[in-house]
């Protein structure tokens, strides 16, 4: 092989290895992995139902989610300056997500015959964001317990609302 075409492949081969500095690579995917299966838990009674948002959908929002927590992590751990030079704000990657998914969830919601539409499914969806952020700054334990208290509240609830006649 000609000098050049090793020296371009070594260069991608390096790329790979020194891609994780803040979150290694088996840590990134086991959030990014629990982003994915305690969204799937949500998104499955959408599903289910037969809302316009279903497993797929809070999956991929999730997972999203928790990519821009890790990728946040990875550009604050880049070297841009001097230390008074670099400005990070986590808070504002938590802004952007949630107003990303709140647009989503909002496309969800629509008014038909004089009733509101999809609200549960819009605030599902924009859950399944903060269980995304939660799973990729590594509090997956809390992820998971707001994960069976929404699967509560979709099943187990609308049981309840059944049984008194609301629903």
């Amino acid at each position: 092989m000609p000098e050049s075409v090793m020296a371009m492949f070594d260069q991608i081969i390096s790329e790979f290895r020194n891609t994780f500095s803040a979150v290694p690579a088996p840590v990134a995917f086991a959030r990014l992995s629990a982003a994915a299966l305690l969204s799937a838990a949500i998104g499955f009674e959408r599903e289910w139902r037969e809302k316009p948002a279903g497993l797929r959908t809070h999956i991929l929002v999730a997972v999203a989610a928790c990519l821009f927590v890790i990728i946040g992590r990875e550009l604050a751990a880049l070297d841009f300056g001097g230390k008074g030079e670099q400005r990070n704000d986590p808070l504002r990657m938590i802004e952007a997500v949630t107003a990303g998914v709140a647009f989503l969830a909002a496309g969800l919601i629509f008014t038909a015959k004089g009733q509101v539409r999809n609200v549960t499914t819009g605030a599902s969806l924009w859950l399944a964001g903060a269980v995304g952020l939660g799973c990729g700054a590594g509090q997956m334990p809390l992820a998971a317990m707001t994960t069976v208290i929404v699967v509560i509240v979709l099943f187990v609830l609308r049981q309840i609302e059944k049984w008194i006649g609301t629903y």
